[in-house]
């Protein structure tokens, strides 16, 4: 199989949108992450993916702790600014035990790094949460290459 079909039927898999955030070199870093899922309920352990081409995975030996903001639906033009989609500086960050996550994310964590594993071009960092902040709305979701809404009807 080529990687592009791999990549169209990975496509096929809806996943919600987070950014990812941290401070290192005296400031603020962020990425947009659909890599992100949940690990253990005890500890409560979650793991994030990092391509090797990014500043993350460059700097992974920095990365003690770092905040995950699950992003609501009216927040698209935040995730293409942390892709580099949007060429547009964001600062509207708040504190969660002291780690920088989004402003009015659906929810956000504040975690620390336990361990690191290197898996073909990705590295994953699997940390646990150390505070969780919950709020309501609806997602966007990631889903065939595009940003998507979850239909009110069900």
């Amino acid at each position: 199989m080529s990687k592009q079909d791999f990549r169209k039927a990975m496509s096929k898999f809806a996943t919600g949108i987070t950014v990812v955030t941290t401070e290192f070199d005296n400031e603020v870093q962020g990425m947009t992450v659909n890599a992100f899922m949940s690990v253990s309920l005890d500890p409560q352990l979650i793991t994030i993916s990092l391509d090797h081409k990014t500043n993350f995975y460059q700097n992974a030996d920095k990365i003690k702790r770092f905040g995950i903001s699950i992003l609501r639906e009216e927040q698209k033009e935040v995730s293409m600014i942390f892709a580099k989609q949007i060429d547009k500086k964001y600062d509207d960050f708040v504190s969660l035990d002291g780690i920088p996550v989004i402003n009015n994310s659906l929810t956000t964590l504040a975690c620390s790094v336990v361990n690191t594993v290197e898996a073909g071009d990705h590295m994953l960092l699997i940390a646990e949460v150390d505070k969780i902040k919950l709020d309501e709305g609806n997602p966007i979701i990631y889903y065939n290459s595009g940003y998507q809404k979850i239909s009110e009807e069900q």
